[in-house]
């Protein structure tokens, strides 16, 4: 009888050692991925030719989402640990902010308002802002734009930024995304549209749009375009940059350029220097 005493309080103290166990292991399992293993939430756009774009088939392609997996494998995450998030250009900060996305790689200018608010890591690429025009359009400088329907996204500077100091009598029309610009452009809804000339490029150069449009040439700004972190995460931020910098060094940065902007003739600016915004 003793024996039997002891050997079920032994099985007792055995069930309950395996259940703190398996508690143990919930409370540290991350999100579970297609491997199995943890995964990471980066936000991108959905609807940017050559640089964030979802396809038809599901997958994604573009300069960002290169430069996004390319760090994402940096910071110990395989393509398929990846769970790609649409992020509008006016959600970009409360994305970070809620903790929807660990990352924002979104062609995401670098400003002193959004710096408030979020980190950036890079800058990765240098853009300008430019207008995409008809084939036909008259339009050969900023200032023709009084009087004409310009379009933009909401929650980007590119519009405001023309109105502000070129053309304020422009008519500005913002829509939540670039594809419908480009439709009303299209149309002949709006004369213009604007925005930096990587996306602009990005459109042009679809089969759809092909001998369409053109780009005007302007470099009405410098888009430093970083990669957004929550703010304070500075962890995260420094791992990112370092990434940043080994993707340039190694000559990926590069082959990510030319794979992406390449069928669109886009000339784009050299790699920049991390922590250096061109003013």
């Amino acid at each position: 009888m003793k024996l039997r005493k002891v050997t079920a309080a032994s099985a007792v103290v055995l069930a309950l050692a395996v259940t703190a166990t398996a508690c143990g292991s919930d409370d540290k399992k991350d999100d579970s991925g297609s491997s199995g293993g943890k995964t990471i939430k980066i936000g991108i756009k959905y609807d940017q030719p050559g640089l964030g774009l979802k396809e038809p088939s599901g997958s994604f392609s573009g300069f960002d989402v290169d430069v996004a997996t390319y760090v994402a494998k940096q910071l110990g995450y395989k393509p398929d640990q990846i769970q790609w998030v649409e992020t509008k250009s006016a959600d970009r900060e409360n994305a970070l902010s809620r903790g929807d996305v660990k990352l924002i790689a979104a062609t995401y200018s670098i400003t002193d308002e959004r710096k408030q608010k979020v980190d950036f890591a890079g800058p990765y690429l240098l853009a300008h802002q430019d207008l995409l025009l008809k084939k036909d359009s008259d339009i050969s400088k900023a200032t023709d734009l009084n009087g004409k329907k310009l379009c933009s996204v909401t929650g980007s500077t590119s519009a405001q930024n023309i109105h502000d100091t070129i053309a304020p009598k422009a008519n500005l029309k913002e829509y939540s995304g670039y594809s419908e610009c480009i439709a009303a452009l299209q149309s002949g809804a709006v004369d213009a549209v604007t925005t930096d000339d990587s996306i602009l490029a990005g459109f042009a150069a679809q089969d759809k749009y092909k001998g369409q449009f053109k780009l005007a040439g302007l470099k009405l700004s410098n888009e430093n375009y970083g990669i957004g972190v929550k703010k304070g995460d500075t962890a995260t931020l420094n791992k990112v940059n370092s990434a940043l910098e080994k993707m340039v060094s190694d000559g990926s940065w590069q082959k990510a350029v030319d794979k992406n902007f390449g069928p669109a003739k886009y000339k784009n600016e050299n790699a920049p220097k991390i922590g250096q915004l061109v003013k």
